[in-house]
C-alpha cells in the first residue's frame, strides 16, 4: 500500500529513512531546518517542503527525526495544527522518557494519535531500510504506520501501547551498544599503551562468544583513528544522558552510565562532537 509519508529532519538517520520510503514506492516529502541537507533528497523522488507546517499536509504518517525533545516539540508546535484528520505521527527520535511523555501530551492537545518508535541502527541501516522499529502505540493505529515502519526497518517490535514503552527498550539497548562501543575503545587502546599492535585484539576475539560486528567496525575506525559519522558522538553523549536519567527514575544503579557519560563528553568537549562516537577512543588516548 503506498502512503504519503512527511519526515521532519535530514540528518544522517531523517535522510537514510526518507530514502528508503521514497524506494519502497510511498509518497515522501521532507523538510528540515538547514534547508541544504533537505535538497540534497531532492533527486531521489522525494518532495522537499520550505516549512514543517507545509511538509506534513496530506501526509497520513509524519515521521519526526530531530536531535533532541525540544526540537521535536518545537517543530511539531508548527506542524500539529494543520495535520490532515487521522494523521498519525510516529516519533522516532531518541527523546528519553520525559521528553517522550511531553510529546505525547502535545499530540493527545491536538487530538493527534501517536507512537512512540524510536530505531535501532545507524547510518548504513537507515540508507538500506533495515531499522529495527521500537514501537509503541494503540492498536487501532498500528496498521496506518505499518507500512512506514516496513519501508525503514527489516523488523518492527511491537513493545506495548503507552507512549515510553518503545523508549524504555530503545535506553536499555543503546546503554548496551555505548557499553561497547566504549570497552572496545578502551581495549584497544590498552593494548596499544602496552605495545601490542591493536589489530591482535580485535582479531583474537573474532568468531568467537565474545565477538560482534558492531566492535569490529568501531575498533577498525579507532585504530585507523578516522571517524566518518555513521552516529555523532554528540548523540552519544545526549543518549548516555538520557539513559542515566532513566537509570535513576527506576532505581537502578547508574555508577556504570555515569562513567560511560564522561568520557563520552570528554571526547566531544576535545572536539570530536560531530565525529563518529568511536572517537571516544581518543578521550582513552589522552590520559
Amino acid at each position: 500500500m503506498t502512503i504519503s509519508v512527511a519526515v521532519l529532519g535530514a540528518g544522517i538517520m531523517g535522510a537514510g529513512m526518507a530514502r528508503s520510503l521514497a524506494r519502497a514506492g510511498h509518497r515522501v516529502t521532507v523538510w528540515n531546518r538547514s534547508p541544504g541537507k533537505a535538497a540534497a533528497l531532492a533527486g531521489d523522488g522525494i518532495t522537499v517542503a520550505t516549512d514543517a507546517a507545509e511538509a506534513v499536509r496530506g501526509a497520513s504518517v509524519v515521521l519526526t527525526m530531530l536531535f533532541d525533545a525540544d526540537s521535536v516539540a518545537e517543530v511539531m508546535a508548527k506542524a500539529l495544527p494543520v495535520l490532515d484528520e487521522g494523521a498519525v505521527w510516529a516519533q522516532t527520535s531518541t527523546v528519553g522518557l520525559d521528553g517522550t511523555a511531553r510529546l505525547a501530551a502535545l499530540a493527545k492537545e491536538h487530538g493527534v494519535a501517536f507512537v512512540d518508535a524510536p530505531v535501532l541502527g545507524t547510518r548504513k541501516p537507515a540508507e538500506d531500510g533495515a531499522l529495527t522499529v521500537l514501537a509503541a502505540g494503540p492498536e487501532d493505529v498500528r496498521a496506518a504506520v505499518a507500512p512506514a515502519f516496513d519501508a525503514i526497518g527489516s523488523r518492527t517490535v511491537w513493545v506495548g501501547a503507552e507512549p515510553g514503552d518503545g523508549h524504555k527498550l530503545k535506553l536499555a539497548a543503546n546503554a548496551w551498544v555505548l557499553s561497547v562501543v566504549a570497552g572496545t575503545a578502551q581495549s584497544i587502546t590498552l593494548a596499544r599503551d602496552l605495545g601490542l599492535d591493536p589489530q591482535v585484539f580485535l582479531d583474537t576475539i573474532a568468531g568467537g562468544p565474545l565477538d560482534s560486528p558492531y566492535a569490529q567496525l568501531k575498533g577498525a575506525a579507532m585504530i585507523a583513528g578516522e571517524y566518518p559519522p555513521s552516529f555523532a558522538l554528540d548523540g552519544a553523549v545526549k543518549d548516555s544522558g538520557l539513559i542515566a536519567d532513566a537509570l535513576r527514575s527506576a532505581g537502578t544503579d547508574g555508577r556504570m552510565m555515569a562513567a560511560l557519560h564522561a568520557v563520552f563528553a570528554d571526547a566531544s568537549a576535545a572536539g570530536h562532537a560531530n565525529d563518529d562516537m568511536a572517537a571516544v577512543a581518543e578521550t582513552f588516548r589522552r590520559h
